[in-house]
């Protein structure tokens, strides 16, 4: 009697589908929206039920009560049909840590009625739910908000703790998206409550990136001295994480001034004094005359993504898909302080329907103008030195263009691109990027926000024996 009910519950306002042939036409009646809403009231009554699910919170003396039908159970999750199947009563007890007993109930509801409101504070125990109960549809739909939510505002940020919940579940996807957010707004999470909460695994993977998008190394530095004044790490992991510094890419006078004021560097100096020492010498000598001692391929002189004006410049272009534009900006050669006062020249062109060089070829080199833009292009940018210098010998320039967008009302980094000597021929820039659309997730205010980075890469030099 019991089962009859229910499956007449469930039909009561069905999609009513009709495949009447008239006139070579169907039409479909669509009332499932009246199903939703008459499951939810069988679920809030409590109609038919057969089940009471009595939710323990561990480690307290809270119990939640909820009637729920069997039927309903059975079909949305395996491991609630095993449950069921070996229960002795019509109670059944389910005992739940305090955060995902607190969701138990949005829980249930979902799987009666297949949609869910979550809060950023409400995903990792909704997650843990899905994953525990096998209801697959639910923990993907959620691992998809978290990665789509990951700049959102919180009181106490979420995604370092969303990285820790994916480390731990072994969510590879989630993992990673976590982690490239952090890298690439590095800057924002530095100064915010979020940092002092990142662990010593995450901290350290972190420092080792040379993709981080920050002010300088010296903010780096900064941070990480908050982190471990705050934090009390073990001496190894302060050591390991104070010798991922890049202090080559600190000036001299504030190296100096670290030596002397800095709390955590006067108590484990000893550790990273050749480090030090090693800096020093690259900022007082030639990178030329140092690459022939050192190897300088080495991340100690390795730029990280530095939004400091000596490193770049940023660059809005209203309306993106009008026409080409240009625009010139200056850089100091390199981190070393014997380039200090050296400066480069850069010309950037930026096409939104760059003609790529296989079709340009087509064209006759003589007799005919070649043209630098198509219908059918795709978006370019190059940056090129405006000058040549016998100072260029030993480096190499990497570019790096920064995309920003505002996501959740946050302006972020949307995308990273990195080029080396061949710009032109980078056939990855916003190559999935929907620049005519006003809303693009690409745009901000129909306007496309670039920060364009260029990094002096060192190569050693090889000293023949004599």
């Amino acid at each position: 009697m019991l089962w009859s009910n229910l499956c007449v519950a469930l039909c009561v306002g069905a999609a009513l589908k009709t495949d009447v042939v008239l006139e070579n036409s169907a039409t479909t009646l669509n009332h499932s929206m009246a199903l939703v809403q008459r499951m939810e009231a069988l679920l809030t009554q409590g109609n038919g039920s057969d089940v009471i699910l009595r939710v323990q919170t561990l480690n307290t003396d809270e119990v939640k009560v909820i009637q729920v039908h069997s039927l309903v159970l059975t079909l949305q999750s395996d491991v609630f049909d095993e449950l069921l199947q070996t229960r002795n009563s019509t109670a059944m007890i389910l005992r739940e840590t305090p955060d995902c007993a607190a969701v138990f109930d949005k829980f249930i509801r979902y799987l009666y009625c297949g949609d869910i409101t979550v809060r950023l504070s409400q995903a990792i125990p909704l997650h843990k739910l899905a994953s525990k109960y096998h209801v697959w549809d639910l923990q993907q739909g959620l691992t998809q908000y978290m990665t789509q939510h990951l700049s959102s505002d919180s009181p106490t940020g979420h995604v370092v703790s969303w990285y820790q919940y994916a480390t731990q579940i072994g969510d590879v996807t989630l993992q990673n998206n976590c982690l490239q957010y952090l890298s690439w707004n590095l800057s924002s999470v530095l100064q915010s409550a979020e940092w002092s909460s990142v662990s010593e695994e995450l901290l350290l993977t972190l420092l080792q990136r040379s993709d981080l998008v920050l002010q300088s190394e010296l903010e780096l530095y900064e941070a990480l001295e908050a982190w471990i004044n705050q934090n009390q790490p073990s001496g190894e992991t302060a050591e390991s994480a104070l010798k991922a510094i890049r202090y080559a890419m600190i000036s001299p006078q504030h190296l100096f001034h670290l030596q002397k004021k800095s709390s955590v560097m006067l108590k484990y100096y000893e550790s990273v004094r050749d480090l030090l020492f090693l800096a020093f010498q690259f900022h007082a000598a030639s990178p030329v005359q140092l690459a022939k001692y050192f190897d300088v391929n080495c991340s100690l002189f390795t730029p990280r993504n530095y939004l400091s004006p000596a490193w770049g410049s940023p660059w809005v272009i209203n309306n993106p898909t009008r026409d080409d534009r240009s625009f010139s900006f200056q850089t100091q050669l390199g981190p070393s302080g014997y380039d200090a006062s050296k400066r480069v020249t850069w010309n950037a062109l930026f096409s939104p329907r760059w003609l790529p060089l296989s079709v340009r070829s087509a064209y006759p080199e003589q007799g005919s103008l070649q043209p630098t833009r198509t219908d059918g292009g795709r978006p370019r940018i190059i940056v090129t030195p405006a000058t040549s210098s016998p100072d260029f010998a030993g480096v190499s320039f990497q570019k790096t263009v920064i995309v920003s967008a505002r996501k959740q009302g946050k302006v972020v980094v949307r995308h990273v691109y990195n080029f080396h000597q061949s710009t032109e021929e980078a056939g990855d820039f916003l190559l999935e990027a929907d620049l005519q659309r006003r809303a693009s997730e690409y745009l901000i205010d129909s306007s496309l926000y670039l920060q364009i980075i260029v990094k002096p890469l060192y190569h050693s030099l090889i000293v023949a024996k004599k």
